[in-house]
């Protein structure tokens, strides 16, 4: 059965980092485009970041550029977001999502309502 599982989330001051993971179980990363995405209490969710799967190619929302990078560990069958300088706005649960359908990285961030297989989240509260 096809798992991702985030982690790493939880409550930091603004201008602080923090690091999630993204792990997945009954199924191989390798070949799937990746993508974070969060969604804030009256939002629509929305691509944070998304990565090829060769991870060559990357893809940042412009509220994130700068800030967070997203990195991926085929090896560990695992995909990372490190958060820097985090900001109140920030706040929100943050999904990862995989699709091996999709093979472009703006296309898997543009439209998070195409992606197949989701994780259940992990909360990411900026505060001080």
């Amino acid at each position: 059965q096809l798992q991702l599982v985030e982690s790493g989330g939880g409550l930091v001051q603004p201008g602080g980092s923090l690091r999630l993971s993204c792990a997945a179980s009954g199924f191989t990363l390798r070949y799937s485009t990746i993508g974070w995405f969060r969604q804030a209490p009256g939002k629509e969710r929305e691509g944070v970041s998304c990565i090829s799967s060769s991870g060559g190619v990357t893809n940042y929302a412009d509220s994130v550029k700068g800030r967070f990078t997203i990195s991926r560990d085929n090896e560990k069958n695992t995909v990372y977001l490190q958060m820097n300088s985090l900001k109140p706005e920030d706040t929100a649960i943050y999904y990862c999502a995989a699709d091996p359908q999709i093979t472009t990285v703006q296309s898997m961030c543009a439209n998070p309502r195409g992606v197949d297989y989701w994780g259940k989240g992990t909360l990411v509260t900026v505060s001080s």
